[in-house]
């Protein structure tokens, strides 16, 4: 317990300490801390799954592979081919997913782009029958 020994005002009387004593609500925020510390750990529950393993692939571009590259307005381009909607972008994959071997398609997204343009961009392949398709990034620097 705090005490405040001050000297007496005129009167005799002690003056009236009007300061609020802390350190009991720092001892519970502490021992509150610990137990949530303690019991965070054992509450988080998830289902064991073997993750897959990063790994840097060097992109092989070959001559039959369609790059289609999204912009962060959300234009979608063949090569530097601006695609005018995805019904026409549609009709081009199916031109493509006919032959044999059957073409990747590699998706370039700007960074800012929405995720509903790749989206519609990977309907777009599921509608024409594209069996892969695989999104290119640029690796990190360290």
């Amino acid at each position: 317990m705090a005490m405040n020994v001050g000297s007496a005002d005129e009167d005799g009387e002690e003056q009236m300490n009007s300061s609020i004593n802390t350190t009991p609500l720092v001892d519970v925020m502490l021992v509150l801390l610990i137990i949530f510390l303690i019991t965070v750990p054992v509450v988080t529950q998830s289902v064991k799954l073997q993750l897959p393993k990063e790994q840097n692939v060097v992109t092989v571009t070959k001559p039959e592979n369609v790059l289609l590259a999204v912009t962060k307005d959300g234009d979608v381009y063949w090569n530097t081919k601006l695609m005018p909607d995805s019904e026409a972008l549609v009709t081009a994959l199916k031109k493509e997913s006919v032959k044999e071997p059957q073409p990747e398609v590699h998706i370039r997204g700007d960074e800012n782009v929405r995720y509903e343009s790749v989206g519609r961009l990977i309907v777009a392949c599921q509608r024409a029958g594209i069996a892969k398709v695989a999104f290119v990034t640029d690796p990190q620097k360290l």
